[in-house]
């Protein structure tokens, strides 16, 4: 039994309408126009991972408007996916809800048990602990999609591995290896008489160091993929004021001299 007790939601049965009305939407599509009927999972797979891209772009932009627009495009996703279950004798949107709701309750024994957890870390072991049991993984990693982006990808590996104990103790450690990783590579391919590099050697030591940084980036509380493509942003915002300020001027960026370029580039850090 939970060990709080809810107030209750004066918006609740507004929330429910829209949900409802949300699902009768879907039928009606789903039974009567072409584009829908013929949509399958694999065809609606790549349109929701566009979404959920363009979800986070939204957030990143901290435009909460454009949030609540993608938010919605997500939802209808979901509920489209829970549909064609249904259709195929699978599971419907009840199912999908209340199998959710459950794994919520068991990974929350916190909450709805007797266990104890004074603190996020130890939120996140018995998450993971009871995962682990849940999915019969014979390995912690085994849990980790194959499918995610690399450096998402090295992010989870590590939240497992620490999950179950495997961990540096103070960020000084993992720092430490940081350097170490990039003294290694620095004295092994930063060469200056332009000689021909083990490119599969330097690559898999470039691995190590990259994966040391996403360390590190972890005990220090940043997300790297968030850090990086708010670097990629800033970097595409200045490099647009390059070629529009440099156009005014008459000037192509073809025949301009790394100098000239640095003057703009300057401008743009500016602004």
């Amino acid at each position: 039994m939970s060990k709080i007790l809810t107030k209750p939601d004066p918006k609740r049965a507004s929330k429910l309408n829209a949900f409802d009305r949300l699902l009768t939407i879907m039928d009606e599509l789903r039974e009567n126009c072409p584009w829908d009927k013929k949509q399958t999972m694999e065809t609606l797979r790549h349109l929701t991972i566009e979404e959920t891209y363009e979800l986070g772009d939204a957030i990143l932009e901290n435009d909460l408007e454009e949030v609540k627009k993608e938010l919605g495009d997500l939802m209808l996703h979901m509920i489209f996916y829970a549909r064609i279950g249904s259709e195929k004798g699978a599971f419907d949107v009840a199912d999908v809800l209340n199998e959710v709701c459950e794994k919520l309750i068991r990974r929350h024994p916190h909450i709805y048990g007797d266990t104890k957890a004074e603190d996020e870390q130890a939120v996140k072991e018995n998450w993971e602990k009871i995962k682990l049991k849940e999915k019969g993984n014979k390995s912690v990693l085994g849990g980790v999609p194959t499918s995610l982006p690399a450096m998402v990808k090295a992010m989870r590996i590590q939240e497992k591995a620490r999950g179950a104990g495997f961990d540096w103790e103070k960020k000084e450690q993992v720092w430490e290896k940081v350097e170490e990783e990039m003294n290694e590579f620095m004295a092994e391919f930063n060469l200056e008489d332009e000689n021909q590099i083990d490119r599969e050697k330097a690559q898999n030591e470039f691995g190590d160091l990259l994966f040391s940084l996403i360390n590190y980036s972890r005990f220090i509380d940043i997300n790297p993929e968030e850090a990086l493509e708010r670097t990629n942003k800033k970097f595409i915002k200045r490099f647009n004021y390059l070629e529009s300020e440099s156009k005014k001027d008459g000037k192509t960026l073809s025949e301009m001299t790394l100098e000239e370029m640095d003057k703009y580039w300057n401008e743009a850090k500016s602004l």
